[in-house]
């Protein structure tokens, strides 16, 4: 989620950041000629003229074009390379097109791509998902959203609860009953939503990320089926855990008789097995989408010996037919391939030790320069992502991050990084750092972060 631009009056580095844009924005249309043409009058048959509404939410002047993507590269149709610390925001955590799964991809394409059954990979992907994450049972989606949809109706069979608990500021996907906001102490639909078909403040509770004692009393009526978290929330801004709040969190879920869902689709950048693995978390139920298959449409979503119990026997309470999980596309010989190959080749501990280096040597290199132009900025970083807070204080809440953001700040230091020829994304600027990245690449992307600071500092007269 980007942030809002400012109502009030804008600080002199915000100014500041609101001319640099301008100029930016020249230099990033003329070297674009070629994209600018082809979104000029839309991409034909696309509502927006995109094949994705959100694409238009990048902040760029116009879209560009990508013609390749390979590694940590990107290449628009003009010709103009970038290293990519954008990923596909985590799509392509490990890299674009990654050989083993590529070949995966062209191995498989002659021998029938999806049948509803299982494959001669199934057992070879089940062992690696108990092995790397941790949990003994699992299930294959297609999206983050998928998974995290099947992992909240699997918490609601075996409980037999029908409310959730979400942290304000979450994102878990396109699942409805998520997308909410804690506004004045009340749990309402997100503003933004569309075609909302229910109130899910009837069936959500929000609580404010690191507050123990709102959690506690959300717990205490014992009619929370699951609560579904990220171990760091990434989508408002990047919120660390405080000290002992994941332990107090699956304390209270046991004693209330409440699950824990972990979602990890953005921060299995932690390190191998995510963050769970890292931190030693006990989740009930564990999902991670997005790069697992390497950039495959591909999710799973896993749980422990006493969920597949109680969801077998709930299961065998109901007559045949459809459980509202799963799709047939769920679960395909070519999702399973590119599982075993990016699960068994590419997600490696060894490769989460280049990613780690670099992501840390970036962060250094960002908080020099944050500390030489004296700015109320610091650097929250999980693993292979990190991001720049527009504060000195490490966030605690939501409220914390919007407090923080600035939609003109981000915007100008997006659009510097991307002329200097290196790709954030587009929410919160945020760096994701895949296997490919070299030691030229994070001092590049240090080296411009400096240039661009430094003429915001500049120009703020700071």
């Amino acid at each position: 989620m980007s942030a809002a631009p400012r109502t009030g009056p804008l600080s002199p580095i915000e100014s500041a950041a609101v001319r640099l844009y301008e100029r930016e924005a020249k230099v990033y249309l003329d070297r674009r000629p070629s994209s600018a043409k082809a979104v000029a009058s839309d991409l034909p048959g696309f509502l927006d003229g995109m094949p994705l509404h959100w694409m238009l939410d990048w902040p760029m002047p116009a879209p560009l074009v990508v013609e390749r993507a390979k590694g940590a590269t990107l290449t628009d149709i003009d010709g103009n390379r970038l290293t990519d610390f954008c990923l596909g925001d985590t799509g392509a955590m490990f890299g674009h097109a990654p050989g083993p799964v590529a070949r995966a991809l062209a191995g498989r394409g002659d021998l029938g791509l999806t049948t509803m059954l299982p494959s001669t990979d199934a057992p070879v992907v089940g062992a690696l998902l108990a092995a790397i994450f941790g949990l003994p049972h699992w299930q294959v989606a297609t999206t983050a959203s998928d998974a995290n949809r099947f992992a909240l109706r699997a918490a609601r069979a075996v409980t037999g609860r029908r409310k959730i608990l979400v942290f304000d500021g979450c994102y878990h996907g396109a699942v409805d009953e998520t997308l909410v906001d804690l506004v004045e102490g009340r749990t309402v639909p997100r503003s933004s939503l569309l075609g909302s078909a229910f109130d899910a403040g009837q069936t959500t509770v929000a609580v404010p990320f690191n507050d123990l004692a709102a959690l506690e009393a959300a717990l205490a009526g014992r009619d929370i089926a699951c609560v579904i978290a990220e171990p760091v929330m990434t989508n408002c801004s990047m919120i660390q855990p405080q000290p002992g709040f994941h332990a107090a969190l699956r304390r209270l879920t046991r004693e209330t008789g409440t699950l824990l869902i972990i979602d990890e689709t953005h921060t299995i950048s932690t390190g191998y097995g995510g963050y769970t693995r890292v931190h030693g978390l006990e989740p009930d139920l564990f999902v991670v989408g997005k790069p697992v298959a390497g950039g495959v449409p591909t999710s799973v979503w896993g749980m422990s010996d006493a969920v597949a119990a109680a969801l077998e026997k709930a299961r065998a309470d109901r007559p045949a037919g459809h459980s509202g999980m799963g799709t047939t596309l769920s679960g395909s010989a070519l999702q399973l391939a590119c599982l075993r190959a990016c699960l068994g080749e590419v997600m490696t501990p060894e490769a989460y030790v280049r990613m780690e280096t670099h992501a840390a040597a970036i962060a250094e290199g960002f908080s020099a320069t944050i500390h030489e132009h004296r700015l109320p900025w610091h650097v929250s970083r999980v693993g292979a992502r990190l991001e720049v807070v527009f504060r000195a204080e490490p966030l605690v809440n939501a409220e914390d991050a919007h407090a923080a953001a600035s939609a003109e700040l981000e915007r100008a230091l997006h659009l510097g990084l991307l002329n200097r020829g290196f790709l954030v994304t587009p929410f919160h600027n945020m760096v994701l750092v895949c296997p490919a990245i070299t030691g030229e690449n994070a001092a590049g992307l240090t080296a411009a972060f400096d240039e661009v600071v430094s003429l915001l500092a500049a120009g703020a007269d700071l």
